[in-house]
């Protein structure tokens, strides 16, 4: 891949939050398929039964490490079906430590729950107009080239925004740029930016593509109609009524991550082509409200449990968790498993997964440098998986790891064909 090639897809996977494959699968998104209207499609009724809890099969899913590809892994399940939690791995090469059980994780993309839940909430209190395009609160923030996004379309990835042009100063997308350049920081503004002169994906609300752009804009209207800032708005909305003493939106210039937690490292290449591993623990949290958030399992347990029980949105906004717009996915990082067929399968801040035994889950997945992670919950709640790998590169090979998870917790994904 040559140089241009390859700033270009750091921009798209920084920015996007998808610096590894999700839960979701691992091969390449099916081409963009014709249109239709975009109508939702409500969950089914009913799920197949879970399958049980077996406590070898779990040891199994999460042993072997470290390896060459993961450092780390913990895996922590709840509800009423079962309870199971375990680690493996270290979380210190120089100490040897092991995994914390509740270490405090960078939680990349996840955060996208949280901001999606707050634009609900300003929506049921009727300070935002889902269906009124975003332009209106927020003039002159996209380029005025762009067509009108309705609200709505940013949280379901539907709105078909461009997703961001090639720039030198968002590296190269190699592991070296990264644990060099570690502590740069980037505004929401100067990422936004990166959209000036580039086309839209496609027309807004004819297909849904998965772009960490929406959030970004988000997170920006968050701000502009409360008049606060988004950590103050995660804050007072979610964390201390929940009492979430774990997780909070770092500061621009706060490169710290609490402890407990496991180290993150990134496998790079020296001139002289030798590999060493680079501690890049401490890094920018400049994704934001798109993905720079901090969290521990036990505090992302009980934020899924309050939200899919209705705590945190009134019925009719709570709907809107588990919509999926009847769509095309159009070349997306995510919905990548058979069941999906090519049609989208994330909703105003969750994504639905369905395994082959039928067991359909809903939830997220995040990524930054050194993390990636996932809350995953059926929509009653009888089982909850909170995960966390500590992945060496920047090219998604943990997914074997990860899938190796989803099939102990709730059965096996079969991902789609090319």
């Amino acid at each position: 891949m040559n140089r241009s090639a390859r700033r270009t897809r750091w921009i798209t996977l920084a920015v996007c939050g998808t610096l590894t494959m999700t839960l979701a699968g691992g091969m390449a998104a099916p081409a963009l398929a014709v249109s239709r209207p975009a109508v939702t499609s409500a969950p089914a009724a009913a799920t197949a039964p879970l399958p049980r809890l077996d406590p070898a099969v779990l040891r199994a899913a999460v042993a072997g490490l470290p390896d060459e590809d993961v450092t780390g892994a913990l895996l922590r399940i709840t509800g009423r079906a079962g309870h199971w939690s375990g680690t493996s791995g270290v979380g210190d090469l120089e100490t040897g430590d092991g995994v914390p059980p509740n270490a405090f994780i960078r939680i990349g993309s996840i955060s996208k729950v949280f901001t999606a839940t707050i634009v609900l909430q300003l929506a049921a209190e009727h300070r935002i107009d889902l269906d009124r395009p975003v332009q209106q609160y927020l003039p002159g923030v996209l380029p005025s080239g762009l067509p009108p996004v309705a609200v709505g379309r940013l949280l379901n990835h539907t709105s078909g925004l461009p997703r961001g042009g090639s720039n030198p100063e968002f590296g190269d997308g190699s592991p070296e740029w990264f644990a060099a350049h570690r502590l740069k920081s980037f505004t929401p503004r100067r990422v936004i930016d990166t959209l000036a002169g580039q086309p839209m994906q496609f027309a807004p609300g004819t297909a849904q593509q998965y772009n960490g752009m929406n959030y970004f804009v988000a997170g920006l209207l968050i701000e502009r109609v409360t008049g606060r800032t988004f950590a103050d708005e995660v804050l007072t909305r979610i964390t201390r009524p929940l009492g979430l003493r774990g997780t909070y939106v770092p500061d621009a210039d706060d490169p710290r991550l609490p402890g407990p937690h496991s180290h993150g490292y990134l496998t790079v290449q020296s001139q002289d082509g030798a590999t060493h591993r680079v501690d890049v623990t401490e890094q920018s949290p400049w994704p934001w409200a798109e993905g720079g958030m901090i969290s521990t399992p036990a505090d992302l347990d009980r934020f899924v449990t309050a939200l899919f029980s209705g705590r945190l949105l009134p019925k009719a906004q709570q709907a809107r968790l588990f919509e999926v717009p009847d769509v095309p996915s159009s070349h997306s990082s995510q919905c990548r498993t058979q069941a999906d067929a090519g049609r989208a399968c994330m909703t105003m801040g969750l994504m639905r997964v369905t395994a082959a035994n039928g067991v359909v889950v809903w939830g997220k997945t995040g990524s930054r440098p050194g993390w990636t992670s996932g809350v995953f919950a059926t929509k009653d709640l009888s089982r909850k998986i909170v995960y966390s790998v500590d992945p060496t590169n920047l090219n998604g090979t943990e997914m074997a790891l990860i899938q190796r998870i989803a099939a102990a917790s709730f059965g096996p994904l079969v991902p789609a064909k090319n």
